[in-house]
Formats: structure tokens, C-alpha cells, sequence
């Protein structure tokens, strides 16, 4: 048996995990959070780990860790490895003619929306393929496109920092949202955003794609809003302006996401909206899709409205 085919035995597949996963998400707390296991069993796997490779994986660095050479030498042995499986199953795969595998997608926040639609008769098609589905904010998904975390992300504005590809696949129109009992809430004519200067606007988080675009469009038209609140999630921005807290800007989506004649908002006719921007499913351009992505992407490429209702 070839001598790096005995080392590779010796190790084990919780070490190799354990590693896998603090390397990824630079933190063993974070990593034993991932693995369902308390963090000194993390420690103790890489502990036990480092003992075999014969150099120590990570060394501290201000209040966190980082990779040493011999650690990114192995995150990348454990990258080839994970590889070369990859390619064994979609062997199998192909023989088979059943698609298997793991598809690994994030998406930020307002797509939860409609991702589901999406990936639902997806995962109909092929029951042989496992889905993880990560919701986050739109820093948090760029920051797994940075490490690589998944195989696909739905978003509106991909990063211009990374080499991405992108397939654009849904319409994602940005409307006001105001009170039902705001006095324009009846207008049926277009409303000059300057009649809106003095009203309360709420906002999404800092670094959130839908208030990138609606600080650039306000910006174009030269209006300063009287920003009152800033709020993490759609359903907060949505109750928020149903109790009267202000105006927002939101992705007509989630308005259309059980609404009712009742509901306590609507939206307004403003001039310049809706602003038009559309949904993408992105990946890395430097690494090779795996099969099941490379379905997904067809998928969406061959549906000229991808099985949403929206």
C-alpha cells in the first residue's frame, strides 16, 4: 500500500470534518456549532489531527486563528480529496443515469420568499440529491461566496470583488410601501418623490441589497430622506409601516407574500418606482460546478419562468 495512502488511513473522517469546517469558517466554535458536536471535541479531533501531520494546522492571531502553511496545505489535500469523491459519485451518477449528490445553495434574506418554489419541483425532478439551503444577509452570503461555502447563491447585486457568473431569472421590481391610512394611500396619480421629503422612511440593514439600490435611486433623483429606523428583515419593515412608523422601500415579493385586502399597508404610486432589478443565481467562475448545481443552472436556463408564481 503506497506510504500517503497509509497516512490518509490513519486520520479519521471526524479529524478531517472537524478540520474541514474550523479551516472553512475560521472558528472552532463556530465549526462545532456546524457539526452538531461541543467544541472540546472539535479541539481534541485537531489536536489528534495536528499530532499525525506532525506540525501544528492553526495558530492564534489577535482574538481568532488562522491557517498555517502546513494547515492550508491540508485544506487544500482535504479540497482534492472531497473532489475526487465528488467525481467518483457523479461516476456512479452517470452509470446509474440517477443524479445524486449535494447542492449546496445560500440566498439572502428577501429570496426566502420565492427559493422554495424554486428549488421544490427541483427537488422533485431528482430525489437523489440533497439540498442545503442557507438564508442570510447579504454580507453573510458574499462572505460564503468568499470561502466558498456553497455552490450557488441567489442574490440581487452579486460582489464586483470575486470572479462570479451570473444568471439573472426573475424580475424583482422595488415598490413604497406606506400605511393604509396615510393620506395618499387612495392616490391613484403618479405622487413626486419631493412630496415625500418630510414623511419617516425605514429602512433595511446596512450592507442590504434592496437599500444599496433605493440610497443610489434616491441619490440620482437628488432626494435626502429622513431616514427614522433601519430594521433587519422584511416582515419587521412590513409591520413597521403597518403600525405607522413610516414609509420603506421593499421588493414587491414580499408584499405579494400573503397579502390581503386587510392588509394594514399599501403601496404607493411614486414616481420612479417601481425601480426594476432582477434576481441571479451566481457562482463562482474560478472552480467547477458540481453536477447538481450545473442541473439547477440548466434548470432555470430551460424554464422561461422558473416554476414561480410570482
Amino acid at each position: 500500500m503506497p506510504t500517503a495512502i497509509k497516512r490518509l488511513l490513519r486520520t479519521s473522517p471526524q479529524q478531517l470534518r472537524a478540520f474541514e469546517a474550523t479551516a472553512r469558517l475560521m472558528s472552532v466554535t463556530q465549526a462545532a456549532r456546524e457539526l452538531h458536536v461541543s467544541q472540546p471535541t472539535v479541539s481534541v479531533q485537531l489536536r489528534e489531527l495536528a499530532t499525525l501531520v506532525g506540525e501544528p494546522l492553526f495558530e492564534p492571531v489577535g482574538r481568532g486563528i488562522r491557517l498555517t502553511p502546513a494547515g492550508e496545505a491540508l485544506q487544500s489535500t482535504v479540497a482534492d480529496i472531497a473532489a475526487c469523491w465528488q467525481r467518483f459519485e457523479e461516476r456512479l451518477s452517470d452509470q446509474s443515469g440517477l443524479l445524486r449528490g449535494r447542492l449546496r445553495i445560500a440566498a439572502v434574506t428577501t429570496a426566502e420568499y420565492f427559493v422554495p418554489d424554486l428549488l421544490g419541483p427541483f427537488a422533485a425532478l431528482h430525489p437523489g440529491v440533497d439540498i442545503d439551503l442557507a438564508i442570510e444577509n447579504r454580507d453573510r452570503v458574499i462572505a460564503r461566496l468568499h470561502r466558498q461555502a456553497d455552490d450557488l447563491a441567489v442574490m440581487m447585486l452579486p460582489p464586483d470583488e470575486l470572479p462570479l457568473q451570473s444568471l439573472p431569472f426573475l424580475d424583482n421590481p422595488l415598490v413604497v410601501l406606506a400605511p393604509r391610512s396615510h393620506p395618499l394611500a387612495q392616490s391613484t396619480q403618479p405622487i413626486a418623490l419631493e412630496r415625500l421629503s418630510a414623511e419617516r422612511w425605514l429602512m433595511r440593514e446596512a450592507g442590504s441589497g434592496t437599500r444599496q439600490v433605493t440610497e443610489k435611486h434616491f441619490a440620482d433623483h437628488g432626494f435626502s430622506p429622513r431616514m427614522a429606523m433601519s430594521l433587519g428583515s422584511n416582515e419587521a419593515i412590513k409591520h413597521a409601516v403597518g403600525a405607522g412608523l413610516g414609509l420603506a422601500v421593499v421588493s414587491a415579493l414580499t408584499v405579494e407574500a400573503g397579502h390581503a385586502p386587510s392588509a394594514p399597508w399599501v403601496c404607493l404610486p411614486v414616481e420612479g418606482f417601481p425601480i426594476q432589478r432582477q434576481w441571479s443565481l451566481v457562482w463562482r467562475s474560478d472552480a467547477p460546478l458540481a453536477v447538481p448545481a450545473r442541473q439547477l443552472v440548466a434548470y432555470v436556463q430551460n424554464a422561461q419562468r422558473p416554476v414561480l408564481a410570482h
